[in-house]
């Protein structure tokens, strides 16, 4: 079944709210400068259209979560002291990619690849052991974000539960697998290893940001 969306329409012929594409066209159709956009939910889609669209659309865009504020609260702020790691693939498997930044600043601290064979799973797990490794031989103190829950369980069971072949292609990002494994089975970590909020916080400081 489809996903249902609600548009809201801030400047158009007739600005609203609608609960179809169809209607929301046609209460955009040949307005010159017409501002939309689709929401997940109904209060989302009606807080947004009491707000200014400048927060929601163009170079001036921020995210703002759909989560009430009492949900909010409870999750609180990320620690900027930390680590944040996510990867990206084109295609699965298909061209993959890894890295860490700085959660605060999103300054890149570490990237690996592309790879021309992986899956968005291995490398969300390389990047997490990745980090968790250069964390520990700089002696930091900080925690390491993931917005992972496969990377995280696949790290907490020192192995990578792929579904994906080792061939010659991909050889070599299996040999980083392989020692990263290696690594975790062999070494004793203190680092925090945190779910990223993604609902509460945004996307994840690391992400690529190739999400349509």
């Amino acid at each position: 079944m489809a996903k249902t969306k609600f548009y809201v329409v801030w400047k158009g012929n007739h600005p609203g709210i609608y609960e179809s594409w169809d209607d929301c066209k046609a209460a955009i159709k040949d307005f010159k400068g017409a501002i939309y956009k689709s929401f997940a939910t109904f209060d989302a889609a009606k807080k947004a259209y009491k707000d200014d669209f400048s927060r929601y659309i163009g170079k001036q865009k921020v995210f703002v979560s759909e989560l009430s504020d009492a949900q909010l609260k409870k999750i609180g702020q990320p620690n900027y002291h930390s680590i944040a790691v996510d990867a990206a693939s084109s295609g699965n498997p298909g061209k993959m990619e890894y890295r860490g930044v700085d959660t605060q600043s999103k300054k890149e601290i570490f990237k690996m690849g592309p790879f021309p064979e992986g899956t968005n799973n291995i490398g969300e797990f390389l990047a997490l052991v990745h980090g968790l490794a250069l964390l520990k031989k700089n002696n930091s103190d900080r925690i390491i974000y993931t917005d992972s829950k496969i990377a995280l369980s696949w790290v907490k069971r020192k192995t990578c539960n792929t579904k994906l072949e080792v061939n010659d292609t991909n050889k070599q990002l299996f040999d980083l697998v392989k020692r990263a494994i290696n690594w975790l089975q062999n070494n004793h970590y203190t680092t925090a290893v945190v779910k990223w909020e993604t609902k509460a916080w945004g996307e994840i400081p690391a992400d690529f940001g190739r999400k349509k």
